[in-house]
């Protein structure tokens, strides 16, 4: 059985590139042969080609039914929040959020994401009862007046997951591995909800250290783990702006398909994100264009499901990549 992580740790330090596709007709029409500039490595991964894209796993299992990932889909973030990095994601009042959810679902957006706790630096934690009070009378609204919508649920707590899978959430996406609250997975697992698991390692990632291998550890321990606990749909989310430099950022985004070998679908949220307005020198409202610029870069390396605050963009530019 291929190890994607022993595989990839002996060529760590050397530079992949990608034969003409004519070179590896032998390998089968639609496979990529990777070499580096010392060796050849005709067996190291054999990669589907779709659209200039490769993914291995090309649905999650969402209440029994398959959700197709054959092109990437949409989160549309909400949150339900006071204090959110981007303000006009900011929605407190029911029928502000329902009136973003509904355009959102005009616009093309394929899952909905809310939240009611900033993950921004230096923010500070709401309480548990604050957050369900943020999050569970939208949820209840929501699944009411769109009752086909797929719902996620942003939260690292066990309680609020719980709740919210009780009001008919679909997709449990936590931003710390739950490393807070390790009876999340519990949750997810009793209720068979796909789960969101993020790089983040709640501390500074060492500089030196090569972020991609660091992350196909760290991805490789936890699905092993959450795998022996009985949750098979795990969604990877390589959770840029987590414990990293703006330089490791990048490096993240530039070998994001160091990931795909791992065989789960792939989530990427860099939607108006300090490495995008940080690196450009403007404000997070200025980052639209950087932000769709970075998505679509991120879509040819792999990503499968793209977090997004402007769902009418990001609709557009897949369907200007796949249609």
């Amino acid at each position: 059985k291929f190890d994607p992580l022993k595989s990839w740790a002996s060529v760590s330090s050397m530079k992949f590139h990608s034969l003409p596709f004519s070179f590896g007709k032998f390998l089968g029409k639609h496979s990529l042969f990777l070499y580096t500039q010392h060796s050849y490595f005709p067996f190291l991964y054999m990669l589907e080609l779709h659209n200039t894209t490769f993914r291995k796993q090309s649905t999650i299992n969402i209440k029994g039914q398959l959700f197709e990932l054959n092109r990437p889909k949409i989160m549309g973030i909400i949150n339900c929040t006071p204090d959110s990095f981007y303000k006009d994601s900011r929605q407190l009042k029911i029928k502000d959020i329902i009136k973003t959810a509904e355009q959102m679902i005009i616009d093309g957006v394929d899952i909905l994401d809310i939240g009611g706790a900033s993950t921004r630096p230096g923010s500070k934690l709401p309480s548990v009862k604050e957050e369900e009070q943020r999050v569970l009378p939208a949820i209840k609204e929501l699944r009411k007046e769109f009752p086909k919508a797929i719902i996620s649920i942003d939260t690292s707590r066990s309680e609020i997951a719980s709740k919210c899978a009780e009001h008919g959430i679909d997709i449990i996406n936590d931003v710390t591995a739950y490393n807070d609250d390790p009876k999340i997975i519990d949750v997810a697992v009793k209720h068979k909800l796909p789960y969101i698991l993020t790089y983040n390692r709640n501390k500074a990632i060492n500089t030196n250290e090569n972020i991609s291998m660091d992350a196909i550890r760290f991805f490789s321990q936890k699905t092993k783990e959450l795998k022996e606990k009985g949750l098979n749909d795990i969604i990877l989310d390589p959770g840029f702006g987590f414990g990293k430099t703006l330089e490791q950022n990048h490096e993240l985004a530039k070998h994001l398909d160091a990931l795909l070998p791992l065989e789960n679908p792939i989530l990427i949220g860099v939607s108006r994100k300090s490495m995008i307005y940080k690196k450009l020198k403007i404000s997070a409202k200025e980052s639209l264009t950087g932000s769709t610029v970075i998505q679509t870069y991120l879509c040819f390396k792999g990503a499968a499901i793209i977090r997004v605050h402007d769902v009418k963009d990001a609709q557009q530019m897949i369907n200007l990549l796949y249609e």
